[in-house]
């Protein structure tokens, strides 16, 4: 068994890619795995195919002349070539979670790209055949370079979908901060993730009946609306997180359109201790980057410790219907800096 990789451009008209593959198909060329690029010359076909061990570089290029298809490129391909183009990609960006620094790499890897260079000034977005510029989310910027085949289209979004996904977990990275309480204790703030389902759980498992009452009035939230809040689309959840990582705060900010909900959740222990206050402070924070016009915060009328932390933003005494008090914060940029804050550093 010999594997090849074969790139050729074919008229994008029907039935064009069916004369190439049958071409293929009459000198046993068997194809693996195919990709179509639409690019403005014409439909820029990929295949990964399966040759009898004889087939030499002149056969293959060849049977594409014979099957209508021009600028062509032909190289021998490694067994990993067998995972498809999607695999590959998410491959990739597991492999960035683990090590968000191997973004170079990743890219050689997805574009199968001779060289990859990271340069420190900004550079514009774009390619050529040879030569692809991408900006570095952490800095900086990377030129892609590949002799043949030209790049396409396609993989110039593929490889600008997994500079997000670095950009994202660099946000993820730089978003944490470590908090020092009054009494020397040590918090780690962070965004929250999928994953941290289960510690968010036990946080709500452990809290008493009266701090759930007071976070959600009408009850403990189900698993699924909990997983919805991990990750809430258009906002952010915070969490707090002790020396031996447990979760014992969370906050979120829910946001449609150009208005936002804020809501917090302190563990039983750590109340009173400046820990919502400080939650608050960079959901307001993030709220003020989103541009929202207004942060609302709906609470028990009992819940004390809450309305005293709202005020220090500036909250006024808000609407009261029956138990519920709501309150709005002042707009954006306009917050107080509350007092009797603890230190942050991070």
């Amino acid at each position: 068994m010999a594997l090849w990789r074969i790139r050729a451009t074919v008229d994008d008209r029907p039935g064009y890619l069916s004369v190439l593959t049958a071409s293929l198909a009459l000198r046993s060329i068997n194809i693996l795995a195919v990709q179509v690029h639409t690019t403005e010359a014409g439909a820029v076909d990929d295949f990964l195919v399966d040759t009898p061990d004889t087939m030499t570089e002149s056969d293959l290029l060849a049977a594409i002349a014979r099957g209508r298809g021009r600028d062509a490129f032909v190289s021998r391909a490694e067994a990993q070539g067998l995972a498809d183009q999607p695999t590959r990609a998410l491959a990739l960006a597991g492999r960035l979670v683990h090590d968000p620094d191997s973004l170079g790499e990743a890219l050689v890897a997805l574009l199968d790209a001779a060289e990859v260079r990271w340069r420190p000034e900004p550079a514009g977005l774009g390619f050529g055949e040879s030569r692809m510029l991408l900006t570095d989310p952490a800095g900086g910027s990377y030129e892609v370079l590949r002799a043949a085949p030209a790049f396409t289209p396609a993989e110039f979004a593929r490889a600008q979908a997994l500079v997000e996904v670095s950009a994202a977990l660099i946000r993820r990275d730089t978003e944490q901060t470590t908090l020092l309480l009054p009494d020397g204790a040590e918090l780690l703030i962070r965004s929250a993730a999928a994953d941290d389902f289960d510690g968010v759980r036990a946080l709500h498992e452990h809290a008493s009946a009266a701090t759930i009452t007071r976070r959600y009035l009408s009850g403990a939230p189900s698993d699924s609306r909990l997983r919805r809040l991990l990750e809430p689309v258009g906002g952010l959840t915070l969490l707090a997180l002790d020396a031996e990582d447990e979760i014992v705060a969370m906050a979120s900010l829910l946001a449609e359109g150009d208005l936002g909900e804020v809501a917090v959740l302190v563990a039983d222990d750590w109340q009173r201790k400046g820990v919502g206050t400080v939650l608050v402070r960079r959901l307001l924070a993030y709220a003020e980057r989103r541009e929202l016009s207004a942060v609302v915060a709906h609470t028990a009328a009992d819940n004390v410790a809450m309305l005293r932390t709202l005020r220090r933003f500036g909250a006024g005494p808000g609407e009261r219907d029956g138990s519920l008090v709501s309150v709005t914060l002042p707009a954006a940029g306009k917050q107080p800096v509350p007092k009797e804050t603890p230190a942050t550093s991070g």
